[in-house]
């Protein structure tokens, strides 16, 4: 099989030819696709909140699981974990009269469920059954992008990933309602977007990604492997900041990826690890920092295939496809290399699996 390139935009005519600037624009985080056949996007927040629990919030314009499709087809979802295990989890779907999605900037409309974003504050509102949140994000970390915040698949750059974490890190309020239950909320949180034009099996094989505040820092961390018919290509992202100054970005040159502990995930039968090591180092810029992210605990996991509606579901199966997420909860270390500094808390991270198991990764 002949190999395909793949790469990070960073050049100055990738720039150009996306229409960005180094600095992210708020229209950035709009609606970027027209739901044509391989197109998904979506818009992505987490939390994790002061008595331990976490919550997720994602909306959809057209999943991963829809990309082959024409059209938008959104829905919304929350996914609640208290103290001690206590699980909720919800979706609100809703066709298109009742969907709308700007192109200036992230102002989402999913029946009653609504996200909006300046790339400083983010209001989130959802109505799911007996289930009402309420939660507003606000910025401590400006928005940012790995480079040209695309990832270029093919010979003429004609496939595409996109990520932008509009909002790396901010501190969290709100409310939500459990069947009149109310409960106060307050933490950090997150918010990204991400989009592509082509289903995601097609172009990757699978990736690593996490975030976290440590102490008084910010850390996002990717590793992403392409598909096979691009060389399982090896795609770094790093982001670390104190505050709002980024210390170390971006990462072509700069970061080494360890996973060690291998196992095998009994619910979808993909490998997870105890440990995953992120390690930047830039000798022109005199830092070195590593970031370990120690495996306690199981939180969501779900084969790709049982996502689907049960016809497609057994076609997939047949033929062969393999894919399954898995989002684990522990704890992550960040270590200064050169003064020796070390900081510690809790954190979510996920591994995302498109094809099959692979005994080198």
């Amino acid at each position: 099989m002949k190999q395909l390139p793949s790469r990070l935009a960073h050049a100055a005519d990738d720039y150009q030819r996306l229409g960005i600037a180094k600095r992210v624009a708020p229209w950035e985080d709009g609606l970027r696709t027209d739901g044509s056949r391989g197109t998904f996007e979506w818009w992505y927040f987490d939390a994790h909140l002061d008595d331990g629990s976490t919550l997720v919030i994602v909306f959809y314009a057209k999943s991963i699981y829809e990309a082959n499709k024409r059209g938008f087809h959104p829905y919304a979802t929350i996914q609640y974990e208290r103290p001690g295990g206590a699980y909720l989890e919800k979706e609100c779907h809703a066709d298109l009269s009742r969907f709308f999605a700007s192109k200036d900037g992230c102002d989402v409309r999913i029946g009653p469920c609504t996200f909006s974003c300046d790339l400083h504050t983010c209001r989130i509102h959802c109505e799911m059954d007996a289930v009402h949140v309420d939660v507003t994000l606000t910025g401590t970390v400006p928005a940012w992008r790995p480079y040209a915040s695309h990832t270029m698949f093919g010979e003429n750059d004609e496939y595409y990933f996109a990520w932008l974490p509009s909002i790396p890190q901010g501190r969290v309020s709100g409310t939500i309602d459990i069947a009149g239950i109310k409960t106060r909320l307050s933490g950090i949180g997150y918010h990204d977007h991400n989009w592509g034009n082509a289903p995601m099996q097609d172009v990757l094989h699978h990736w690593y990604w996490g975030r976290a505040k440590v102490g008084d820092y910010t850390v996002i961390s990717s590793y992403i492997y392409a598909a096979e018919r691009y060389g399982y290509n090896e795609i770094p992202v790093f982001l670390l900041a104190k505050g709002d100054e980024i210390l170390a970005e971006n990462s072509l040159r700069c970061v080494s990826f360890e996973a060690e502990g291998r196992f095998i995930e009994p619910n979808t039968g993909k490998p997870n690890y105890k440990k995953q090591v992120f390690t930047y180092r830039d000798g022109k810029a005199g830092c070195a920092w590593r970031v370990t992210y120690s495996f306690e605990r199981d939180v969501d996991q779900w084969r790709m295939v049982d996502k689907l509606p049960k016809v497609k579901g057994v076609l997939a199966r047949l033929a062969g496809f393999d894919g399954a997420y898995l989002r684990v909860g522990g704890t992550v270390v960040l270590e200064n290399l050169m003064t020796g500094e070390r900081f510690e808390e809790p954190a979510l991270w996920e591994t995302m699996y498109f094809g099959k198991n692979l005994e080198s990764y």
